[in-house]
């Protein structure tokens, strides 16, 4: 397992050798703009599946993804509502999840058998820098065995996971504080499934 420091000099590099832990099939632990994350890539599917594992992750709770831009989005989703775009015009990048319908052939780890993923453009971080360099969708479940807090350091990562991680990046403390909104769009209006960061979202 590696355990890298995140520095203001050694960001490029840090993402360049995340991005290869990633399209290796690695499953790694990286800060974003609430708490840490454990990465995989969205179609890597021993990773999806070991990332399920090591969070001991009902399987019938979706896994969440976090995208570069919004040119991403056809890899994953299909049918984007109108309104959603508005959304992502209006929140995005930020901690603003949307729940959309998935493409065909996106895994069941990540849609959960719904036919149904969430995704976000996370906001400034180490995760946008790493989605944006990766050019594909990565996971953005947070780092810790379900039932217990998200991990808001690299220390409670560590604490949670030891060494069964591929690749730690320890950005230091994160803000922490609520998780992303998650929402969808429903009959042409907004339906909070998860109340985080974003307080109030409206289509205006």
């Amino acid at each position: 397992m590696e355990y890298l420091r995140l520095t203001r000099q050694n960001e490029e590099e840090l993402v360049r050798r995340a991005v290869e832990v990633l399209k290796s099939g690695g499953v790694m632990a990286f800060p974003t703009e609430t708490f840490y994350a454990l990465g995989a890539l969205y179609d890597r599917e021993e990773a999806l599946k070991r990332l399920y594992e090591l969070k001991r992750r009902p399987f019938e709770k979706a896994i969440p993804v976090m995208i570069g831009s919004t040119e991403q989005l056809p890899l994953i989703a299909r049918d984007v509502p109108e309104e959603a775009v508005r959304l992502m015009e209006k929140y995005w990048p930020g901690p603003l999840t949307i729940v959309l319908r998935a493409e065909e052939g996106v895994s069941s780890y990540l849609t959960a058998g719904t036919g149904r993923v969430a995704v976000r453009v996370p906001g400034e971080s180490f995760a946008l820098a790493l989605v944006k360099k990766a050019g594909l969708p990565v996971t953005a479940t947070s780092a810790n065995p379900s039932g217990v807090p998200p991990a808001e350091d690299a220390q409670a990562v560590l604490k949670y996971f030891g060494e069964s991680l591929d690749l730690i990046v320890d950005g230091g403390q994160t803000t922490g504080g609520l998780p992303s909104t998650i929402v969808e769009i429903v009959n042409g209006e907004v339906k909070i499934f998860r109340k985080g960061r974003v307080r109030r979202v409206t289509l205006d």
